[in-house]
């Protein structure tokens, strides 16, 4: 009898004709990253390279203390590891840190990077500091398929998913820019990190899970799974997976009440309906009112901002009796884009309608607008001045051959 593979999951939006995922491409030098690897797997590692099982089961230990402990981005660091051992490491593997090509502070301290992998394909994170905490934004994906009208990373055509290595490699990052090596040092700024950057972090599900059991680890970064917040669109078929096999906090980018409009808004919702998605967020693991889902609501003039619009999303929260609050998101505008900003008094209004009938819905302070690293927002430089740097050389190829 002839087996049927299930065919794969189609995605909505634009697809590369690069296949997706794609491996990511190996150091020139031949070196393994030991950024991001699990626990086991930098043992193998080190087995592979020909190290003897009862040293490389000590070492592991030793290495993933160094790194996600200390910060050591270097073998020679090492101190209880014997020097001699040192370049025999240091000829193998490597401590990476993605290639930073452009670091901005906006005028509200908020911080974004511009990123770059080996294969020289870019991603963007943003940190955002505030009085009682410190929030990474994670990207996992190089580019985005979902195509959601209202943000400029949805503009940008899928490249490819981030590895596990380059998403853990994002926090360690974050981690040596702001100071916070050792691990243990209290008073640190980097405090929660959200899945919110390039990118649907549900269509990279292996590799953010895998990252994210990194950057939990008890041993190592140690960030508590209640300080983690994943953020989707809706692809509703993983998200009780998410629960189950990550089980950390669960955002849901909503952005619209009615079939209609959350169909021209966020396409995926012609696949995955605002009732089925509903449905799954009452079925999300651990959800509870001491964990909440977060519903993501951009708040788009005259689209989805009346006093109706907020009247429905009250009545779906309690139909669907799902402990919930709501982030209301002035829309942060770029250029092209096809929707203007709600005015400050229909956002006040809206939110009222909400609090009043019990449910938080704070109105989320614009952050890094000025360096278009706000919601919605992260769309990668190098994508803007690649077009700039085109055109010269067309012009200069042109020059050259009149």
């Amino acid at each position: 009898m002839q087996t049927v593979s299930a065919a794969p999951m189609p995605i909505p939006g634009h697809i590369d004709p690069v296949p997706v995922p794609r491996a990511s491409v190996a150091r020139e030098d031949g070196r393994v990253d030991l950024v991001g690897l699990a626990k086991a797997e930098l043992r193998e590692a080190l087995l592979a390279a020909g190290m003897d099982a009862k040293q490389a089961k000590l070492r592991a230990k030793q290495i993933w203390h160094w790194i996600y402990n200390r910060g050591a981005t270097q073998f020679a660091a090492m101190t209880d590891i014997a020097k001699a051992q040192h370049p025999w490491l240091e000829e193998r593997f490597v401590i990476g840190r993605p290639e930073v090509v452009e670091a901005q502070v906006s005028t509200d301290g908020t911080r974004k990077w511009l990123l770059r992998a080996p294969d020289a394909q870019d991603y963007e994170m943003v940190f955002i500091p505030d009085a009682d905490r410190g929030t990474l934004c994670v990207s996992s994906q190089v580019g985005c398929t979902l195509n959601c009208r209202f943000c400029h990373t949805g503009t940008m055509r899928l490249v490819r998913n981030l590895t596990s290595q380059e998403i853990v490699g994002q926090v360690m990052l974050a981690r040596d820019a702001l100071g916070e090596w050792p691990s243990s040092s209290e008073g640190r700024m980097l405090t929660n990190i959200v899945m919110m950057g390039m990118g649907e972090p549900l269509y990279n599900f292996d590799n953010v899970r895998d990252a994210l059991h990194v950057v939990m680890d008890g041993d190592g970064l140690a960030l508590s799974k209640r300080r983690i917040t994943l953020s989707t669109s809706g692809v509703v078929p993983m998200m009780a997976r998410a629960g189950e096999e990550i089980g950390v906090n669960l955002a849901v980018s909503l952005h619209a009440v009615t079939k209609e409009i959350r169909d021209e808004i966020v396409p995926l919702n012609r696949k995955y309906g605002i009732e089925e998605l509903l449905q799954a967020c009452a079925d999300y693991p651990g959800a509870n009112n001491a964990r909440r889902i977060t519903f993501e609501y951009v708040m788009l003039k005259d689209k989805n901002d009346s006093d109706e619009d907020a009247r429905e999303l009250v009545r779906l929260i309690r139909k669907y009796k799902l402990p919930a609050k709501v982030n209301l998101i002035p829309f942060n505008p770029w250029p092209g884009a096809p929707y203007d900003t709600s005015t400050p008094e229909r956002v006040r209004a809206f939110s009222n309608i909400v609090f009043e009938a019990g449910i938080s819905a704070p109105v989320r302070t614009p952050r890094g607008r000025d360096i278009d690293a706000a919601c919605g927002q992260l769309k990668t430089a190098a994508e803007r001045k690649s077009r700039a740097e085109l055109d010269r050389l067309a012009e200069e190829k042109l020059a050259a051959l009149g």
